[in-house]
């Protein structure tokens, strides 16, 4: 199987979660657009969805399927997202497509997390991917020297402006073994609007595709 492949089968798999009548929250990236391909099989059975980005509301709307404001729902059944590296505690980086905000406000409104990934995305300790830090712009070089006390090699993200209006600071060199803890230390900073570690709410369900069918964790 390719990878793009592996995605689709993830992607598909995640339909086994969703519960006829309910809105569903839907993340963002090229495994969730494969989630959506396989939501639209069943649109008439769901009220409606939440999305984490404008990319993913528009790939929505465009099939049909209504999309609510989170401040329109109180819970939401699931959370369908991919992560761009995830370890064995399912904690993960997200925010390689820049919606980690919105992603981790819907994560939260989730009774339940699916994540749904490739098996290049399986590693044993976080950081090889650059870890993602929103900011807001007049912040962005008092917290990349925060972040360097951290240990973190900050770099711009040139040209990228988040659905917020914020910037972006992809965090390089770092050895991940403490995700809860790092987490709550970068969100302390002044400036920061999240950052990219989804650790105190991690994934509940992994759905991982494989050259061997979907494994479920």
């Amino acid at each position: 199987m390719t990878q793009d492949e592996m995605k689709k089968a993830a992607g598909w798999a995640a339909l086994e979660y969703v519960t006829k009548g309910s809105i569903v929250g839907v993340g963002t990236g090229s495994t969730v657009n494969h989630f959506i391909d396989a939501l639209e099989t069943m649109k008439e059975q769901i009220k409606g969805a939440v999305s984490s980005s404008v990319a993913s509301t528009e790939r929505l709307e465009k099939i049909g399927i209504p999309v609510f404001d989170a401040n329109e729902v109180a819970s939401l059944d699931i959370y369908v997202d991919g992560a761009d590296e995830i370890n064995a505690n399912n904690e993960m980086i997200k925010g390689g497509g820049a919606a980690l905000t919105r992603e981790k406000i819907v994560a939260a409104i989730a009774e339940k997390f699916i994540c749904i990934i490739d098996d290049s995305k399986k590693v044993d300790v976080l950081g090889q991917f650059p870890l993602p830090v929103e900011v807001i712009p007049m912040a962005r070089s008092y917290v990349a020297r925060e972040l360097v006390k951290l240990g973190g090699d900050p770099c711009y993200r040139e040209g990228c402006i988040t659905d917020n209006g914020n910037v972006i600071l992809d965090v390089h060199n770092l050895q991940i073994t403490n995700a809860k803890e790092l987490e709550d230390k970068i969100n302390g900073i002044a400036g920061v609007v999240t950052v990219g570690l989804f650790a105190n709410r991690g994934a509940d369900v992994v759905l991982e595709g494989t050259a061997n069918g979907v494994v479920k964790s």
